[in-house]
This record gives structure tokens, sequence and C-alpha cells, in this order.
């Protein structure tokens, strides 16, 4: 179980990519789980939100709030046991 939830800095930068009419869907999944855990400890990422932060992070085209975002979400994943 996840203990950790999203910053306000990030929680601001997953909204940017929300509202962006030109952000791709990896970005936007990533952005949304990150928002979701927002103030939900007990959340944690799913396996395909973390495949699309960790597609997000690798593209060298990505904004920086997209990255914020995906960082964030990315750490808030499983990790594999």
């Amino acid at each position: 179980m996840a203990t950790k939830t999203t910053g306000a800095k990030a929680a601001t930068a997953a909204s940017k990519v929300l509202s962006s009419k030109s952000t791709g869907a990896a970005s936007k999944t990533a952005a949304a789980s990150a928002l979701t855990q927002t103030s939900s400890p007990k959340e944690s990422t799913s396996a395909r939100a973390a495949t699309a932060a960790s597609k997000v992070l690798r593209d060298g085209r990505t904004s920086a709030a997209s990255k914020t975002a995906a960082g964030s979400a990315l750490s808030q994943a499983k990790g594999k046991k």
C-alpha cells in the first residue's frame, strides 16, 4: 500500500497537463493518476498509469509539467516484489 500523496507542485502540474489540448494520452494518464492521489494515501498508481508515466519521463519532447506529474505518479506505484 502506498503511503505517499501528490504534493501541491505536482498537483498543479497535473492540472495544467490535463487542461492542455496539446498533451498526449500518456501524459494525461499519468497526470490523472497523480491528481487522484492528491489527498488519498491509500491509492496507488496502476500498472497502466505507471507504464504511461515511464514513457513520459523517457520522452524528450514532453513538458516539465508532464514530467513532474509523471514522476509523482511513478513514485506512488507499487514496486515489484
